[in-house]
Formats: structure tokens, C-alpha cells, sequence
């Protein structure tokens, strides 16, 4: 295997968490952990969350029920669970108040951080300021919000109550944001009075009054105020945040959940058709998060991590709930990767200490079209692990990412799986070595396989990628539509989930992705998908 361009050293493989799990169960080799992870899931999902520690109200009885049937399988019966609980409260109870919880740099580089203390007052008085505008289990709560520290605080104080949260991209505008609100029958809208992007503010209340006008079932809009700038108030709904959270108390009740109860409805777009909403439950998704944040990312409590995202994109949730449960403090950035210097995302690295590092292949080729001078002149030595998500990669993009931000020393975690899933089908663990754009293989606990179009296993092509057995954090359905869920997942293989991505594993069994398939066409009788288009674009 002469195209290995990383090797995790003795050391690395020693300290990494994927290792002790490892040990604790006999399990020698990379091979070995990824096939036993694959041919009993069940025994899986109990053993790693016993591994990480995942607390519970009252333990599950059974691990999985698919009785009726792969698309309806249900998780953990008899299990309650708060994610709140794993995330803020027992880090509270073990005295950890002032420890770190996130760090945060505005577009204007303001710089702010929080104690988990004071996430979890600010928490409180969310949820308590929810709870007494009549608002509980069960009940739908947009979030339309530039990312600032208090979004953090809203997504965990609907969690606390029971409320099911709507993330949506800020960027949005207002029939996107209506659409998605009423679906679900939205109660509250929190919003703010604007946002800030490249130095300038920029409108976020008006499309949140335009999109709240068509949604009845709104009764609350929260504006946080972020720019200072008049903001229109329609009396009897509008609140300003500060004001409305100023005489709650910060302690709160954590509402005891089933395990399957839902937090949060998170919408795809997809390739056609109205907005998918993907429902997520408190134990599924968070199984899955921490055994990817905690397993592939390698988190520790000494560690800052940061990925530049929105919280409209999984990666947002997906870092909230990682982070918090390991204690790993995490980077917010609310501003864009070359304002006001073309290296501004190399400051805000470097700046902030930051030791692990993700981002989207999109985002690197921005930034290597700068001269090299400017992410050369950056000290990164604190960094150690490298993570990727959203697309292919191109080879050129990838080993300038390897070797000009990670020193060519730090493993890329090239993860993809979707917002249906709320985490990874492949993803690459930090004790076993990669080659240019793989991602390794499978994730823990994930039965993956490449098909062809006759629904058989095919190994050097490009093949369908496929999960032939159920995960805990697949959506339970689409929010509303049930038939488009089977229609979309599990109507091309039989009893198998078809995800609609190009996938090839090689000689080496090294997996590596090709784009969407919808995505692709035939030239001289060959399959050529986006990744191909665009690296031959990028010669």
C-alpha cells in the first residue's frame, strides 16, 4: 500500500478512546473491530454506550426492537433519558461549573466564552421563561439565529423542557423559514434583530415577521439583539430576549424523557420536492454523536474543537451534544473565512488554540486559492487531528489540507452520512492509516455495504452505498409524510437503507466516495459524478 499518506503513531494508537474500547473487549486489530462492530450491532450500541458513560434516568430493557420491520425499528425500549442531563446537568453535579464550555469569536472579533455554570443558568432561565409562556413536551420551537453563544443556550433549554427544536440556516429567507415552521405547527420563533457578515449587518427579523406571518400556530417571537439596530415589535408576540429571560430564575427542571421521544426536527432539502423534515429522539441521536465525536474526532476535555458551521446544518447539533458530553471546549465563529484578511480563518485557528479542526472540502478550496504565504506564516502546532464533511474531496484540495494546515501529521476524519441519519455511515478512526480522500471504512455499530444495480455486494467499482441493518439515530420517518420516508430510503433495495451516494471500496478495502447519484451521468458508458467533474475542472 504505497499511497498511505498517514500512520498513526504508537502513541497516538495508545491514547486514542477508540483504543480502550478496544482492550475492554478483547479486540486486537482496526479489521477485526470494524467486521465484530458490523455483525453485532446490538451488542455494539450497549457496549459503547457503557464505554463512554451515557447516563440514564431509568436503564433500557431491550437494545433493539425491529419487529416491525427495518424502517420502523425503535431503540432502547423502556429507557428515559434527557440529552440535557449527559450535556450540562452531571457536569454541574460533578463540579465542573467552571470549566470551559464554549469559546466564541463574532464577525467583528469579538470574543466571548462560557462556564458550563453559566450555560446552565442561562439555560434555566430559557426554559423557565419557555415554561411559563405555556410551552412543554411535545410543542415545535424555530431557532432563526446568527451563532452566537445564546443559540447554544436555546437549542439545550427546548431540549430541557421536552420541546422538539427546528433548526434553520439564518441565511434562509422567509418562505424557506415559513415553510419548515408550518410544517412542524411551530409555537415560538427565537430570531434576532440581525446578524453581522463582513463587517455589515444584515436583516434576519424581517424574514422571521414575513415567515411568522404565514405560520398561525406562532404565538411567540424571542429577538435576541445582536446589532442594536430598530427593530419592528408586534405587540403581544415580540419579546426581546434579555428582557424576557431577566426575571426567571436559572434553575430549571430536566424533563425525564422516553428514549424515543423527539427533540428535534431538522429539515434536508434533498434533490426535489418540499423540505424533508428528519425527526430525531434524545437516546438515538445522542448514541450515535458521542460514539463520533468521542471514537472518530478522538475528543478529550483538554482539547478545543472547532468546526465552522451553522446550526440549520447537522454539524451544528452534532457539535453541541459531542462536545458538551466530553467536556471538550468548543470554537463558535459567527463571521466568514476571509473577512476582514484573506486569512482570518487562519487567525481564529491559531488564535484560539484550537487542537482539532473540521471543515468542508468547499471551504479549503476557497482558501487555497490564496497564496500560500498566509496559511504558511500560522503556528498550528497545537492542532492534532483534521476532520472534513458535505462532499467528495478533490486530491489536490486534500493533501494541500494534510500538509499545509495539519503539517502532514494530523489524520483527516473524512466523515459523511446526512441529516437523515444525524451522523456518519463511513468515517475513518485515528489508529489506522489513510490514504489521499478515503474514509477508511464503516462506522462503529454501522452495517455499510457498495451494491450494484441488482442489489449484490460489488468491490473495485463504483457501487450504491447501503446500510443493511437499522442504526439508532436513522430518522423516525419524515415529519408528516411517512410515504416519501419508505419511498426515499427503502424502495430501490429490499429491507436495506439506499442512501443515494456513489461509493467504491478498493484492493485494500479503503472506501471513498463519488458524489450523489442523482447527481450523476454516463459519459462513453462510464459513471462520472461530481467529484470527478469537479477535480478535472480544478487541473
Amino acid at each position: 500500500m504505497a499511497d498511505i499518506i498517514w500512520r498513526p503513531t504508537p502513541e497516538m494508537i495508545e491514547r486514542a478512546n477508540v483504543t480502550r474500547f478496544m482492550k475492554k473487549h478483547g479486540i486486537k486489530s482496526y479489521p477485526e473491530l470494524i467486521r465484530k462492530c458490523a455483525d453485532d450491532t446490538v451488542w455494539f450500541w450497549k457496549a459503547m454506550l457503557e464505554d463512554v458513560g451515557v447516563e440514564w434516568y431509568q436503564p433500557y430493557h431491550t437494545v433493539l426492537d425491529d419487529s416491525k420491520g427495518f424502517a420502523w425499528a425503535k431503540w432502547f425500549l423502556g429507557g428515559k433519558i434527557n440529552i440535557v442531563h449527559n450535556c450540562l446537568d452531571r457536569h454541574i453535579v460533578a463540579g465542573h461549573a467552571a470549566k470551559t464550555c464554549l469559546l466564541w469569536e463574532g464577525d467583528d472579533k469579538a470574543v466571548r466564552s462560557l462556564s458550563y455554570g453559566e450555560m446552565d443558568a442561562l439555560v434555566g432561565k430559557i426554559a423557565n421563561a419557555l415554561r411559563a409562556d405555556g410551552i412543554g413536551k411535545g410543542d415545535f420551537v424555530g431557532i432563526f439565529m446568527p451563532m452566537v453563544p445564546e443559540i447554544v443556550a436555546v437549542f439545550f433549554a427546548c431540549m430541557k423542557i421536552g420541546a422538539i427544536l427546528i433548526p434553520v440556516f439564518s441565511g434562509f429567507g422567509a418562505m424557506a423559514l415559513a415553510t419548515r415552521l408550518a410544517d412542524a405547527g411551530a409555537k415560538v420563533l427565537f430570531t434576532a434583530d440581525g446578524g453581522m457578515r463582513r463587517g455589515k449587518p444584515v436583516g434576519i427579523k424581517q424574514e422571521a415577521d414575513r415567515a411568522a406571518e404565514q405560520v398561525p400556530t406562532i404565538r411567540r417571537v424571542v429577538v435576541y439583539r445582536r446589532t442594536g439596530q430598530d427593530t419592528p415589535m408586534k405587540p403581544g408576540r415580540d419579546v426581546f430576549f434579555d428582557e424576557w429571560i431577566a426575571k426567571q430564575p436559572a434553575e430549571a427542571k430536566t424533563e425525564v424523557m422516553e428514549a424515543e421521544d423527539p427533540f428535534m426536527v431538522i429539515y434536508t432539502s434533498g434533490t426535489t420536492g418540499k423540505p424533508k423534515g428528519t425527526v430525531h429522539v434524545h437516546a438515538n441521536t445522542l448514541a450515535q454523536v458521542v460514539k463520533e465525536v468521542g471514537y472518530a474526532c478522538d475528543v478529550k476535555p483538554e482539547d478545543t474543537f472547532f468546526w465552522p458551521t451553522d446550526i440549520g446544518w447537522m454539524m451544528g447539533p452534532w457539535e453541541f451534544i459531542g462536545c458538551t458530553f466530553y467536556r471538550t471546549p468548543f470554537l463558535l465563529y459567527e463571521g466568514t473565512p476571509n473577512f476582514p484578511e484573506p486569512d482570518r480563518l487562519w487567525n481564529v485557528l491559531e488564535s484560539h488554540g484550537v487542537t482539532e479542526f473540521g471543515i468542508s472540502p468547499t471551504a479549503i478550496r476557497l482558501m487555497k486559492a490564496n497564496p500560500e504565504e498566509l496559511v504558511e506564516k500560522h503556528d498550528f502546532s497545537k492542532l492534532r487531528l483534521l476532520a472534513s464533511s458535505g462532499e467528495p474531496w478533490d486530491p489536490e484540495s486534500y493533501m494541500w489540507f494534510f500538509n499545509k494546515v495539519g503539517g502532514g501529521r494530523c489524520p483527516i476524519i473524512n466523515i459523511s452520512g446526512g441529516t437523515e441519519i444525524m451522523g456518519c455511515h463511513l468515517q475513518p478512526y485515528p489508529i489506522h492509516p489513510l490514504k489521499c480522500c478515503t474514509l477508511q471504512g464503516p462506522g462503529l455499530g454501522m452495517d455499510i455495504d457498495v451494491f450494484d444495480d441488482e442489489g449484490k455486494p460489488v468491490r473495485g467499482g463504483i457501487g450504491h452505498l447501503v446500510c443493511k441493518k437499522p442504526a439508532p439515530s436513522m430518522t423516525k420517518g419524515f415529519l408528516n409524510d411517512p410515504k416519501r420516508y419508505l419511498e426515499t430510503y427503502f424502495s430501490t433495495f429490499k429491507d436495506t437503507w439506499y442512501h443515494g451516494d456513489w461509493a467504491l471500496i478498493d484492493e485494500d478495502g479503503y472506501w471513498f466516495l463519488h458524489g450523489r447519484s442523482d447527481d450523476t451521468i454516463k459519459i462513453a458508458g462510464k459513471r462520472t459524478g461530481p467529484a470527478e467533474i469537479e477535480s478535472a475542472a480544478n487541473e
